[in-house]
């Protein structure tokens, strides 16, 4: 028989699939180029099933783990959250002590992950623009992109709990990394950025070692020719989005660790953050150059995140809480889209000779 928390989990799993491929099956049918609206809408409808597992966790959050009884909750708290305050002798105020807190991690790793996906999001557009992919194809490409990232991001979740758990000392690793990255895209400013095709990485490792068809063949990934199966370009950049995503949870992940130990919480924020990466991809690729001083704002994030964990222990010690976090990301993201629209940007005069 299996336990309350793998069942919680796979229906977890199962209801992500059965989106997926609803989306797949259903509503992506035909390659069509998604238009402002039609974003917007899934955009809303990715951060309302957001909000709508907050609701369950704030209600249901010992299900996560299976928790039946007092014991239980002490052995879970002490592992995963043991600043939460639980009362002796009271299961049912504790029981609610320990879900308000889950879902308060839940909703502020959410929107820390959401807003570090809009970086990602530059980089996609930037991929997208350099490798001439048609517009019509975005969709499909980040469909399967989301789907790798989801893998990768479980793999990656879980193993960084394990070794969490097993050295301590890893929080302060992951906390000079963040503080290393977010100095670096708050320094280097919103230059201009450029990729060259035929020098990354991931272009230069599957022409050595696949048969790399030389131009786009419509929608497909494979195209049989010169009597053997051959990658197409699209195989490609779906190959170069999966390595973006990998690269940015190097960041992302131990971001999430600063809000909650708890590695199945760090997964849900992550997995509803990056499905509604696609949506969100569409939505702000439209109205990117209106928010100009937001990568200024996610290199100060990063830097806060980082600093957080190196100082976890004195914060702990003052009662730093997790809903301070909340405010703080909050009044991050508020500052930078409100510089962006109140400060116009320096147009370069041109003088004729």
């Amino acid at each position: 028989m299996f336990s309350n928390e793998v069942l919680f989990f796979g229906g977890f799993i199962l209801v992500i699939s059965l989106m997926l491929l609803l989306d797949l099956g259903v509503f992506n049918k035909k390659d069509h180029v998604v238009k402002f609206g039609e974003a917007a809408a899934w955009t809303v409808a990715w951060i309302a099933l957001s909000l709508a597992f907050y609701l369950i966790i704030d209600t249901h959050g010992d299900l996560v783990h299976g928790i039946k009884n007092y014991d239980d909750l002490v052995r879970i708290t002490q592992k995963y959250a043991s600043h939460v305050e639980l009362v002796p002798g009271n299961y049912e105020a504790s029981l609610d002590a320990y879900r308000d807190n889950m879902s308060l991690e839940f909703i502020t790793g959410y929107l820390l992950e959401y807003m570090l996906s809009v970086d990602n999001i530059f980089v996609i557009i930037l991929i997208f623009s350099s490798f001439g992919v048609r517009p019509k194809y975005y969709k499909k490409v980040l469909f399967w992109g989301v789907l790798g990232a989801i893998v990768m991001r479980f793999i990656f979740i879980f193993l960084g709990a394990a070794l969490m758990q097993r050295f301590e000392w890893i929080i302060y690793l992951f906390g000079l990394l963040l503080v290393y990255q977010g100095g670096k895209i708050f320094f280097e400013g919103d230059g201009e950025e450029k990729m060259d095709p035929a020098k990354h990485p991931v272009v230069k490792f599957t022409s050595k070692y696949f048969p790399v068809f030389p131009r786009y063949v419509r929608e497909h990934f494979f195209v049989f020719k010169q009597g053997k199966w051959m990658l197409t370009p699209l195989f490609v950049v779906v190959l170069i989005v999966e390595f973006t995503d990998l690269i940015f949870a190097v960041d992302s992940v131990p971001a999430v660790f600063s809000v909650t130990k708890d590695p199945y919480v760090v997964f849900f924020s992550n997995i509803f953050a990056i499905m509604g990466l696609r949506s969100m991809f569409f939505f702000l690729s439209n109205i990117m150059g209106l928010f100009r001083f937001l990568k200024y704002g996610l290199g100060v994030l990063l830097v806060f995140i980082g600093s957080k964990m190196l100082a976890h222990s004195y914060l702990k010690s003052i009662g730093f809480e997790t809903i301070y976090s909340l405010y703080i990301i909050l009044g991050i993201l508020a500052v930078s889209i409100l510089a962006s629209v109140l400060i116009p940007e320096k147009k370069e005069l041109t003088s004729n000779s």
